[in-house]
């Protein structure tokens, strides 16, 4: 049994482990690029969907147009994000990254997964697909616990 986690299985201590460090990196960079969570959610999004309209970033992050056009608002005046017009309708804008984030100081943000990424392709190709098998069943069986609970919860506040 380990001190830190209280757990028997090497395998649940080194998954403990690298989630805590994933998340402890990317707070860091956070921190260090004076964003908060959400914007980084939203930069790795624009990053991916250069052009996209603020109602779709919004949808994406589970957030009211009025909370993603202050977050856009804010990280527009930053110089991070920039704002283009649609070419056929002026009252449509389109995000888009105003910065590399392959480059420093942005490629912070997905140091630690780019590390992970290059640690992998040195595995086994078998010891990846267990692995890959393994967290996908677990990450399964505990979306299924989710909905239950949230459906339990659901059914008490219909009969209350």
């Amino acid at each position: 049994m380990t001190e830190e986690t209280g757990d028997t299985s090497p395998l649940m201590t080194a998954l403990i482990q690298f989630c805590r460090s994933r998340d402890e990196a990317a707070a860091q960079a956070r921190k260090q690029l004076g964003v908060n969570e959400l914007d980084a959610k939203a930069l790795a999004y624009v990053g991916a969907n250069p052009g996209i309209r603020p109602s779709a970033l919004a949808q994406h992050l589970g957030v009211t147009s009025a909370g993603v056009t202050t977050m856009v608002e804010r990280l527009v005046r930053r110089e991070i994000l920039r704002r283009e017009s649609d070419q056929d309708d002026r009252r449509v804008n389109h995000i888009h990254l105003a910065v590399d984030l392959e480059k420093e100081p942005w490629s912070q943000l997905a140091r630690f997964d780019e590390t992970c990424r290059r640690i992998i392709t040195s595995l086994d190709s078998q010891i990846e697909i267990d692995l890959a098998d393994f967290l996908q069943q677990t990450t399964k069986a505990a979306n299924e616990q989710v909905a239950r609970v949230d459906a339990l919860t659901d059914e008490a506040a219909s009969a209350a």
